[in-house]
């Protein structure tokens, strides 16, 4: 649905279960809930995840134009795609393996393209149309400086050809559509430094080049090219694990000339640490320690040292370590809940992008990633269509 400066807002289906197309289409009747649930009078915005299976499901015989009709009949549209995790992401144990196959592969590069060419046939006019991606891959599979090199380096060559393939689209359809790249912790690239060295190091002095070279553009249309259609994916929840101010991230990207293309809208769980509270703050992250997703967990000391840890079971082994001030861990909790018993959540972090980005209002895509109802401890859960109303509404209500 369209907000305040021409903006578009909605939820990330990855929320739901289901990898084929036929359980990501049957999943879409809980979106036509939630738009029932707000008394929306206008069209509805999807943000919609598709697995590398869905997507070529999507691609068969007439499935596309079939949804597209749904999609005009039932006043909804898609702007926006979650090509993050390429294959299953619910009822089966994900952890790292949410980063395969990642920016160094052939099969990364065709999913993606296929998303995006399946997005520009999907996109109203006159909307650009957005697809967040991985951090190009998980650090802990690379052990040397050289190895992380060579990833950045493979993964460039691969982001410089989907940028040629984006350059092609807009030159032929018309459509504006970006790839953002989403910082994640213990991802090749997980913070705002990381995501903008490997921007200017690698995209900007190797691709520009490249694309020269691969399109016959000059390299100042390059440039713009790899800008255009290459941003950040602000997801909330990531930039919180690593103590990261939303002033001083979208200042930064502002002043390195760097598109956000989609903040995902989400909450980690943080509490303050001392020798009174730490037992019942352990016994509280327990029922959150669970077995699907990884839980990257960072403690920051009174120097404001971070140190950090793979997954919260990792962590929790450590949290009586007397330097330690503060923790927060990475389990996308519900937007619209402030306290969970011992623990806090960082939806003040999300109230602090809104406050930026009404100030410099350039990010056009806002979508809400809670993906973690089917592991939320039970006394968090409600109806998931009332769910997803809430945390919308309480968007709406944050915003304005």
């Amino acid at each position: 649905m369209r907000i305040q400066n021409e903006a578009h807002l909605s939820y990330c289906t990855n929320i739901h279960s289901g990898e084929s197309w036929p359980e990501v289409f049957s999943s879409l009747q809980y979106t036509l809930a939630v738009k029932n649930l707000l008394q929306l009078d206008e069209k509805f915005g999807i943000g919609l995840r598709l697995s590398a299976l869905a997507s070529q499901q999507l691609a068969e015989s007439s499935n596309l134009e079939e949804f597209k009709y749904w999609l005009e009949a039932n006043d909804c549209y898609v702007y926006t795609m979650n090509g993050f995790p390429y294959g299953g992401f619910h009822r089966t144990i994900v952890k790292d393996q949410v980063h395969s196959p990642d920016w160094t592969t052939i099969e990364r590069l065709e999913y993606t393209r296929l998303l995006f060419s399946q997005l520009s046939s999907l996109l109203p006019e006159g909307i650009e149309g957005s697809i967040s991606t991985s951090p190009l891959s998980y650090k802990y599979w690379h052990k040397t400086d050289k190895a992380l090199e060579e990833v950045k380096n493979k993964s460039m060559q691969l982001l410089i050809r989907l940028v040629s393939f984006l350059v092609n689209i807009e030159k032929e359809y018309g459509k504006l559509l970006h790839l953002d790249i989403e910082p994640e912790p213990d991802g090749v690239l997980e913070n705002s430094q990381e995501f903008i060295t490997f921007y200017h190091e690698y995209l900007l002095l190797k691709g520009v080049p490249l694309l020269v070279k691969m399109n016959g553009m000059s390299r100042v249309k390059a440039e713009s090219a790899i800008r255009n259609h290459i941003r950040l994916c602000y997801d909330v929840c990531h930039f919180a694990i690593a103590y990261e101010s939303p002033e001083v991230v979208m200042k930064s990207m502002d002043e390195n000339g760097i598109g956000i293309g989609k903040i995902q809208i989400s909450a980690a769980l943080k509490s303050h640490l001392n020798p009174v509270n730490i037992n019942q703050v352990k016994e509280g992250l327990l029922p959150y320690n669970e077995s699907t997703y990884l839980h990257q967990t960072v403690f920051r000391k009174d120097n404001a040292e971070l140190v950090k840890f793979p997954d919260l079971g990792d962590a929790l082994k450590m949290i009586h370590e007397e330097e330690y001030r503060e923790l927060r861990t990475h389990f996308h909790v519900p937007i619209f809940t402030e306290t969970y018993g011992e623990l806090k959540s960082t939806n003040d972090e999300i109230l602090k992008v809104f406050h930026q980005w009404k100030k410099r209002p350039q990010c056009k895509h806002f979508e809400v990633e809670t993906y973690t109802w089917e592991v939320l401890p039970q006394r968090n859960k409600l109806k998931l269509a009332e769910s997803i109303s809430r945390e919308l509404e309480w968007v709406l209500k944050s915003i304005a």
